[in-house]
């Protein structure tokens, strides 16, 4: 389907809803299911945000800052993944035990505000990796519009320019908890690690930061071409400092590069073995 024609499905869809609830991380996917609701629905839109240890701060207050850009109504709501003991446990399928979490608490929200619909954006790319959050979200009943109308994530970013969107550019992001190998329990400790170990590494002016939990050991992946700049004007020593103080004890760099869903690698390497 043309560009122009999925714009246009899009926009078709989304304004066939009465009202709708948008999951809305701040991210350039619910920034433009957001944005599109807004504008073939009005008023009738509710944009939530969930708050948890494992979203980190600074995707709080981008939300904020893009939906006061978009004019549209947005409440900041508390998950409580963190206190369920299978989501802790860390297994393959943690983000199913959270986005159940999560869809649960909208719906209740979706009731509260006499909303039809909830919407996510999950789009095309998405349903190749291994995402058990998916099955919540159908499971719940949510509706994927840019999947609906053939959106891989060019075709995101791509609309997302065309309607001057500021975060058209944003690198993808994952929760916290996916920096921690799958059956390595799940804690706050470790969470609150991975983000300062993190803000320390945007700080110097990376953009697309992972680091790994690997127990007393950290595991930095950037894009291939990022990681010699971590070795001018001596900036591994004050990155080795700072993640140090946040409580690793080894920080290491991982030469393959940046790797969304890398966590995933040992999920495919194991059914390879069967």
């Amino acid at each position: 389907m043309p560009p122009e024609n999925k714009h246009r499905d899009l926009e078709s869809r989304i304004g066939k809803l009465e009202s709708a609830l948008v999951a809305f991380s701040g991210g350039i996917d619910s920034t433009l299911v957001l944005a599109v609701a807004s504008k073939v629905l009005g008023k009738r839109v509710l944009a939530i945000t969930a708050e948890s240890d494992s979203v980190p701060e600074r995707e709080l207050q981008t939300a904020r800052h893009l939906a006061q850009i978009l004019k549209v109504k947005h409440k900041i709501i508390r998950t409580e993944e963190m206190s369920s003991p299978s989501y802790l446990k860390n297994p393959t399928n943690r983000c199913y035990y959270c986005k159940s979490e999560l869809y649960g608490k909208l719906s209740g929200v979706a009731a509260e505000h006499k909303l039809t619909s909830i919407l996510n954006g999950i789009n095309l790319d998405d349903l190749g990796d291994h995402r058990p959050g998916i099955t919540a979200a159908k499971d719940a009943g949510v509706i994927s519009p840019l999947v609906e109308s053939g959106f891989n994530k060019q075709d995101v970013r791509n609309l997302a320019r065309e309607m001057d969107l500021p975060n058209w550019q944003k690198p993808a992001l994952a929760c916290l908890s996916s920096r921690i190998p799958y059956g390595q329990p799940i804690t706050t400790k470790k969470l609150s690690m991975i983000e300062e170990a993190e803000e320390a590494l945007l700080a110097e002016g990376f953009r697309q930061v992972r680091v790994r939990h690997h127990g007393d050991t950290a595991r930095i992946e950037l894009p291939k071409e990022n990681i010699s700049d971590l070795f001018k004007n001596s900036l591994f020593e004050k990155i080795n400092h700072r993640l140090q103080k946040t409580g690793f004890k080894y920080v290491t760099v991982d030469l393959k590069g940046y790797r969304s869903g890398s966590l995933n690698e040992v999920l495919n390497l194991n059914e390879t073995q069967v």
